[in-house]
């Protein structure tokens, strides 16, 4: 699938929950969220279903995300319904590892390709304050299960306010490079206000090679993070959400007034 820039699109972000064990401070807010009713949410079969659609026009590359997707019940069904899709070559997904000591294995045997798994800080304390529940110990325990288990590449993606000479970031940096992992800083951005950047160590952000479309939790089809558009699978149907989604996808990046990154995925 090309878009309208010349774009080949071949890459679909998964959001299977809004919900999350931790509640990070740039993600969630204190308050609290307001979660979608599990009625609204996409069956396992919805989800399975577009993705064959969307593999069938292209789509090669696929990434489950959250919320923080082991949360979601029943998750290493779904994860080996999508690895039996046959044109999926790079089938992962992004956690925050909390729970991926208990999962990492049946995800390898589901069909799960590799996980990114995200670390802020390598600080105890801080970690607890970052995420105002977590114990860094935790996320330890998930990244060398994910290690064992041959999720591999294990990528870290730390997020960082300017620049990756932060200490934390250079800490989570020595920290990937004593255990040969391979870290992703990604710059905090807010939706609301249109702030992004590009990834070091990735591809997010580079408008001009964006290859993506995200399926929220509820069905929304969205051709940008940082744009209102979107489009309802359920109401339009896959095929015709997919083809409008690729249609409508924006040169570039502007501001995101609707959405938020715990039911998008970032």
């Amino acid at each position: 699938m090309y878009d309208r820039f010349n774009r080949e699109i071949y890459y679909l972000r998964i959001s299977v929950t809004d919900r999350c064990n931790l509640r990070c401070t740039y993600c969630m807010p204190e308050e609290g969220i307001h979660l979608l009713r599990h009625e609204d949410i996409l069956s396992f079969d919805e989800i399975a279903g577009f993705t064959k659609v969307a593999v069938a026009n292209g789509v090669s590359k696929v990434r489950i995300t959250g919320g923080e997707p082991l949360v979601r019940k029943g998750i290493i069904t779904l994860v080996r319904m999508i690895s039996e899709i046959e044109g999926i070559n790079d089938l992962s997904m992004t956690t925050n590892g909390v729970l991926m000591n208990q999962f990492a294995h049946q995800l390898k045997d589901a069909g799960l390709h590799r996980v990114n798994i995200s670390l802020d800080t390598v600080d105890p304390v801080r970690f607890t304050t970052l995420t105002r529940t977590g114990n860094i110990n935790d996320v330890f325990k998930g990244i060398d299960a994910a290690v064992s288990a041959g999720l591999l590449p294990v990528k870290i993606n730390c997020v960082i306010k300017e620049s990756k000479e932060e200490e934390d970031a250079i800490a989570v940096a020595q920290f990937c490079e004593n255990n040969n992992l391979k870290i992703r800083y990604i710059t905090q951005m807010d939706l609301f206000e249109g702030h992004f950047s590009t990834v070091d160590g990735g591809t997010g952000g580079l408008c001009s090679f964006c290859n993506r479309l995200r399926l929220t939790a509820n069905g929304k089809l969205k051709p940008c993070l940082f744009s209102n558009i979107e489009f309802d699978i359920r109401e339009l149907g896959f095929e015709n959400a997919l083809k409008m989604a690729v249609d409508f996808k924006p040169e570039t990046g502007s501001k995101n007034q609707t959405g938020t990154f715990y039911n998008i995925g970032g």
